[in-house]
């Protein structure tokens, strides 16, 4: 099994874990850091809606614990027919973390759905190196 796998299953794993009562839209998220290690996190929702945190913000707030640094891979896992693709708060935080080969891997629960890289899904961002 490839390094994508495992974070494509890790992915997937999470999923189930997510607390969506109110939109009952559970994404998971892991992330391969450039340490080799995996970090999981899930969309969790609350009562004061849209006060929540999404998946891939859990995923990274476990990275940085870990220490890790840099993401290699990031992959989301969601449920149904259109691509659970991040949203755009989350693209600028996997920016954050990422470079020019960081792979973001859009699932289901099934497995890979399409695979892009982050100046697919966010062109001409601004990021730490626009600060150096």
């Amino acid at each position: 099994m490839s390094k994508n796998d495992d974070v494509i299953q890790a992915a997937i794993e999470a999923l189930p874990q997510a607390y969506a009562p109110y939109s009952r839209f559970q994404v998971g998220a892991a992330i391969l850091d450039e340490q080799g290690q995996i970090h999981k996190g899930v969309n969790v929702e609350n009562a004061a809606y849209p006060q929540g945190s999404c998946a891939e913000a859990g995923a990274i707030a476990a990275m940085i614990m870990a220490k890790g640094q840099k993401i290699k891979t990031i992959a989301v896992a969601g449920r149904g027919d259109v691509l659970c693709t991040p949203c755009g708060g989350c693209r600028q935080r996997i920016r954050e973390f990422a470079t020019s080969e960081t792979e973001i891997l859009v699932c289901d629960e099934t497995g890979l759905r399409k695979s892009y890289h982050i100046d697919d899904l966010l062109p001409d961002s601004f990021g730490p190196d626009n600060l150096s």
